[in-house]
């Protein structure tokens, strides 16, 4: 592009996992990365704290406007609905929904300037709904919701906004709750139809098309998970 401003990207929740692995794609692109996570090596804020998040998208901002923004934080903590904590749920709602409104209506303005723009959500095929997870699934769905909103109020400004939606994707957390050699892991690994778990690097590889797409798709949920989502399989 010709104007190198548009060449800011924000990603949350960017220095683990499939975030690390966003940011290394984006930055092999030769853009300016900035990363908001809890974890130091970015912007140090806990993204369920509002004045901490407020703090942090002002000195992404210093830098100047950021046209590129993926919504990549996520909290999970598995309980079933008689053990739900109400104070955990709203916390996971304000680290995986509010979190993304906070820093999509910080970014806006400068978007709507440049009449450029490109926000990927990252959901979770939990959406669809997975025993043990109240919070998660319901603040995972509100972001496909959200979504799907924001591209009808902001197409007009030639912002695209969309989601992708995770399977088993190979990481610490999936590799702590699902142990390599483990019966119920290779359950899930046999009703993959691609027979693999997803690495970090699909889900950045999707984000990164999402990312520099020509404008004309928006709105959409993109399930990445080797086929899971076609079938009858367990999450």
């Amino acid at each position: 592009m010709a104007n190198s401003t548009r060449e800011r990207v924000l990603v949350t929740g960017g220095m683990s996992g499939i975030g690390a692995a966003i940011v290394a794609q984006q930055q092999g692109l030769g853009r300016e990365v900035i990363v908001i996570d809890k974890q130091p090596g970015g912007i140090v804020a806990d993204l369920g704290e509002a004045a901490q998040v407020e703090t942090a998208l002002a000195e992404a901002l210093v830098g100047g406007p950021i046209h590129r923004l993926v919504n990549n934080v996520g909290y999970i903590r598995v309980a079933n609905l008689e053990e739900l904590d109400l104070d955990d749920a709203l916390r996971t709602y304000e680290i995986n929904v509010l979190a993304a409104m906070r820093c999509a209506k910080a970014l806006l303005p400068g978007m709507r300037e440049a009449g450029f723009g490109r926000i990927v959500n990252i959901s979770s095929r939990a959406s669809l709904g997975k025993a043990g997870r109240s919070a998660y699934s319901g603040s995972k769905a509100g972001i496909i919701g959200i979504t799907r909103t924001w591209a009808l109020e902001l197409g007009q400004h030639g912002i695209t906004v969309n989601a992708v939606s995770p399977g088993p994707i190979r990481t610490a957390m999936f590799e702590a709750a699902n142990p390599a050699g483990e019966p119920r892991t290779q359950q899930i690994i046999d009703a993959i139809p691609v027979k693999r778990v997803g690495e970090p690097d699909d889900i950045a590889a999707t984000v990164g098309f999402l990312l520099d797409e020509r404008g004309f798709i928006t709105g959409q949920n993109l399930n990445v998970c080797g086929g899971m989502t076609i079938g009858a399989a367990p999450l």
